[in-house]
């Protein structure tokens, strides 16, 4: 009819109290630990933020910023469409109307929770205007309360184009 039987393994004494099991783990273990202490010339290590990880791909994606037309204006329409295409829900839009005749709206809100977001790229793939991007260069994030994790309009608007 088809039917496998598969013989179990542990039936043995030795095999039930798991000692050979428990010292392999620890000679493993241990292997590791005297290696580790020989090698401590070969650890790389950088001061951190003082010293900026130079082994970060060009691909990488940092924080959103947000772009502004030759004018000075916000780019942004208020589509909805990153917030829509956000698998994380962290991106809060409120629209107004634009006084300045290039469009017909614009953002009076624009806030993005970084503690929510999985930084996927799909917001800046999702924007038909090209207003939000991810190229910033900051990659680490530091705050002492939950809103200073928020990024708002202004500041998405103040991050700068990375430098390449």
């Amino acid at each position: 009819m088809g039917i496998k039987i598969v013989h179990r393994h542990g039936n043995t004494f030795k095999e039930k109290l798991y000692l050979p099991a428990i010292f392999g783990g620890m000679k493993t273990t241990l292997s590791h630990f005297i290696t580790n202490l020989g090698d401590k010339p070969e650890i790389k290590t950088i001061n951190y933020p003082e010293e900026q990880p130079h082994d970060i791909s060009e691909r990488y994606r940092g924080a959103h910023r947000l772009t502004k037309r030759e004018d000075g204006s916000v780019r942004c329409v208020a589509c909805f469409m990153c917030a829509t295409a956000c698998p994380a829900e962290c991106i809060f839009i409120e629209a107004k109307e634009r006084d300045d005749g290039v469009d017909e709206k614009m953002p009076e809100l624009f806030n993005i929770d970084l503690l929510e977001c999985v930084f996927c790229g799909g917001c800046v793939e999702a924007c038909p205007c090209d207003a939000i991007r991810m190229d910033s260069g900051i990659f680490s994030f530091i705050g002492k309360k939950r809103e200073d994790f928020v990024l708002t309009k202004e500041q998405l608007l103040a991050n700068e184009e990375k430098k390449r």
